[in-house]
């Protein structure tokens, strides 16, 4: 579960909504595929996936409750999609009667195509990304993202602003 969950970023901020989206999509269904049909294939217990996604979720909705707490909008923070996949995994599993390849392939293939289209249903859904990126930026923002306050003339004697040229800009 933990490995899932730290594959791709799992919260959605609406500063790098869609670059988390690709990266999500791609990590995230094939470890859910991975540990569950691992642990099922192992332990013989259907109904991983699902239990997976379910703890994934209430995480995920605990991370969302405290970015609120800390006064950010209810939006801020996009929780993704993770039941009806790993409904579709665990249903493909029962259906294939444990015959680990099929479980694989056809899972591996409906989680694949159905949490990419579920969560990007979801990201559109978020009422204006950019406006709230702006207004609310993420604490951990990378230091080339930081906006810097404009010095207007506080340095108009420094003899390395003037020999600067363009570089002083």
């Amino acid at each position: 579960t933990l490995l899932t969950i730290n594959a791709g970023d799992y919260i959605f901020y609406t500063d790098w909504a869609w670059t988390s989206f690709v990266v999500f999509s791609i990590a995230q269904s094939t470890m859910l595929v991975v540990g569950a049909i691992y642990y099922m294939l192992f332990t013989g217990v259907p109904g991983t996936a699902t239990y997976y996604a379910t703890i994934m979720t209430i995480y995920t909705w605990v991370a969302k409750g405290a970015w609120f707490a800390l006064g950010y909008p209810y939006d801020f923070v996009t929780v993704p999609v993770w039941i009806p996949s790993a409904m579709l995994l665990d249903l493909t599993y029962w259906a294939t009667r444990r015959n680990k390849h099929a479980a694989i392939i056809i899972g591996g293939t409906l989680v694949g195509l159905s949490l990419p289209m579920f969560n990007m249903i979801n990201l559109l859904l978020i009422r204006d990304p950019l406006e709230i990126a702006f207004k609310y930026p993420r604490p951990t923002l990378p230091p080339y993202m930081t906006p810097i306050e404009p010095q207007v003339g506080k340095f108009y004697n420094s003899p390395v602003a003037l020999g600067a040229g363009a570089g002083a800009v």
